[in-house]
């Protein structure tokens, strides 16, 4: 993806997940069904889901660079990026492999997650906010 700008990079990461985020979804809905247990189902959902939101988050940091120019908004895409890693990824391990102790890693994930929301926030108040001018007497 060299040669893309930073927005073209996110929306083209976003579409990539969010497809990855059905294709876990009809593969839980399906296959899952009758291998997992009802909780290890469920913490397989939760997994996807947040795959899901933060793909769409990506397709909205990908429109905010556009719309914001340096406001730093890439910062808030690596950070759901990061937080599609070790959240839903460790999720992913819990559920399929239940090696249970990954699922320390969940909490810094989340923590991924809501920092990427904050700095998109940041971002885009950032530039929302009049600039001070100077005034001459």
């Amino acid at each position: 993806m060299s040669g893309r700008s930073p927005a073209q990079r996110f929306l083209v990461l976003g579409a990539i997940l969010a497809g990855c985020g059905v294709a876990a979804g009809a593969f839980g809905a399906h296959a899952l069904k009758e291998i997992l247990d009802a909780p290890m189902l469920q913490v397989f959902e939760t997994a996807t889901r947040y795959v899901m939101y933060h793909a769409f988050g990506l397709c909205i940091v990908s429109w905010a660079i556009d719309r914001y120019p340096g406001q730093g908004l890439e910062k808030s895409g690596w950070f759901f990026i990061l937080g599609i890693l070790l959240f839903s990824g460790s999720l992913y391990v819990v559920s399929l492999a239940g090696i249970r102790w990954v699922g320390a890693v969940t909490p810094i994930g989340g923590l991924a997650f809501m920092t990427g929301w904050v700095l998109l926030a940041w971002g885009v108040s950032r530039e929302a906010l009049p600039r001070a001018t100077s005034r001459t007497p």
